[in-house]
Order: structure tokens, then sequence, then C-alpha cells
């Protein structure tokens, strides 16, 4: 602290951050802070222009994340969040374009938005996290929460299967895909970097804990026993099949890097076309912007 009892030291972020809206509106414990942190921290250590950024979100918890951050971003409607990253990249190709949301905005609102990106291998970045249900609005079900699991629309345990969003990724026609908890923000930061060095669809999971409701529902304890238990009770397995990485209620949980390979890339290809067949070379466009 400064010689002024009222100021403080800047953060390290500040540059990245619109710090008049903090304090964030996130719970005490809550991951969503982390997974930013980690994502603007790739930024830094790249040295990326913060003009050629945009970060794009939906509804919910995660959603907020948008609103925290000084270069271009959008809190989109529910579900809606790819789609409006696809206008920006089809109209702005040299853009980094980033979907940070949730799980029920990405799999179940907006479910076929996400297949379709991958299938297409749109050039973005998106990372979701998952925190197995629905925390902004009561904590209910969602697509990923764990089988046999509470929230406060199964209060006898669910029985519905979730979305193994690893092999649903991959299965789709990601290039990139990882996943890490919150306890693991360095190698999170080092995959983050991965994808801004490479062209096609990327995808990243994040689980981070829902203290005020899954975690209490699942009697799960507080931030600081949820974030130990992360860290002791998850194996690296790079390269692993993600047909294998299901996660179970009290069960370890598989992270790391699980694809990465190239395929022609759906902004690269449409610019290709368009050069063919206008007898422009607008191709330049996608590393020099418009």
């Amino acid at each position: 602290m400064s010689s002024d009892s009222n100021t403080f030291p800047a953060h390290p972020l500040e540059g990245l951050l619109q710090s008049n809206r903090l304090p964030h509106i996130w719970c005490p414990g809550c991951g969503i802070g982390i997974v930013l942190g980690a994502y603007l921290r790739a930024i830094t250590e790249l040295k990326l222009d913060p003009k050629r950024l945009a970060l794009v979100s939906g509804i919910g918890c995660t959603g907020r994340a948008a609103g925290y951050v000084s270069f271009d971003s959008f809190h989109t409607t529910h579900g809606r969040a790819i789609p409006l990253a696809m206008g920006i990249k089809l109209a702005r190709p040299s853009m980094n374009v980033t979907v940070l949301s949730g799980d029920g905005d990405l799999f179940a609102i907006g479910g076929n938005h996400f297949i379709h990106a991958a299938r297409r291998n749109l050039d973005i970045l998106v990372i979701c996290v998952n925190n197995f249900n629905y925390g902004m609005t009561g904590g209910q079900l969602g697509p990923t929460t764990p089988f046999s699991s509470k929230t406060t629309t199964t209060p006898y345990g669910n029985i519905e299967h979730p979305f193994n969003l690893p092999y649903l990724a991959a299965a789709a026609g990601a290039t990139f895909v990882a996943r890490w908890t919150v306890a693991h923000p360095f190698a999170l930061v080092r995959s983050i970097k991965k994808t801004f060095n490479k062209r096609g669809f990327s995808f990243i999971e994040v689980i981070a804990p829902c203290i005020t409701l899954y975690a209490r529902y699942n009697r799960m304890g507080g931030p600081a026993k949820i974030m130990r238990y992360l860290r002791d009770n998850s194996v690296v397995k790079n390269s692993a099949n993600v047909a294998d990485i299901d996660i179970q209620l009290n069960e370890r949980i598989v992270v790391g890097e699980f694809v990465n390979f190239e395929r022609p890339e759906y902004i690269s290809e449409l610019y290709r076309i368009i050069s063919a067949n206008s007898g422009k070379d607008v191709r330049s466009l996608i590393d020099g912007g418009l």
C-alpha cells in the first residue's frame, strides 16, 4: 500500500481490466476469476495487441467476464456467444476472438452452435468454465452435472448422463482440446498461449467450483478444501483418449492437452475462395486486418 491509505498498488493486469468495475460480482471462492486471470496473463505474456482482441460471452456467471476487460467485448444473449464470435471473425479475420462462457450457456442453450463451429473449424478459442450447474439462476441441473450428484432440481441425485466435453469437442472436429481445473492456472495459461499460435477451433474446459450452490448441495466443503481436492484428485494425461475421461462424482479428474492437429480452417478457406473469384488478393486481411 502507498503512503496514501486510500490507494492500493496497481493490479498487475491493470491495463487489460476495467478496474472501475471492481470488485467483481462473483461469489467468494468462485473460480471464474482465476480463469479470466489466466486468459489475461496469456495475452500479456504473448504481448498481443489489445486492439486485435475480442472477448465474447453469453449469459450466466461466467458471462460477466466480458464486462471486466478493457478491450472489445460482447455480453450476448443466452447461448449465442459463438454465432456472434463467428460474425466478428468473418468481418475482422485478423482479430483474436475468444468465447468465455459457462457449461449451460455453451452446451445446453448454445450446444448446436458449438458443434457446428467445431465442425467448420472456425478460428476461435472457446473456454468453458464448467461448474456442473446453472450457478446464476439457482443451481439447477445442467448438461455437465455428474451422474448421481445433487442440484436444486435433482435433490435425490442426477439420473441423466452428462456430456464428456472434450470428447464432444473432438468428435465435432475441434483441432485443439484440453481440460484443466482452476487449481492448474499455469498449465491453463500455457494451453491458452498455444491456441493463439495456431489456426482452427480450440476448446479448453476448466473445472471450477460453484461454492454457493453445487458444492453446498454435494457437501464438498469450502473454497480451500475444494481447491485441495482439485489439486490432489486430478491426474495429468496428455494425449489421453477423450472417450475415457468422463467426470464422475468423487472420482479422479483427467486433465491435460488431449488433441492438437491441423486441418483446413474456415476463415482461411473462405478468404481463399473470395480471392480466387474476385480478382482481388484479400487473403492478406487474415493477418493484416481491414
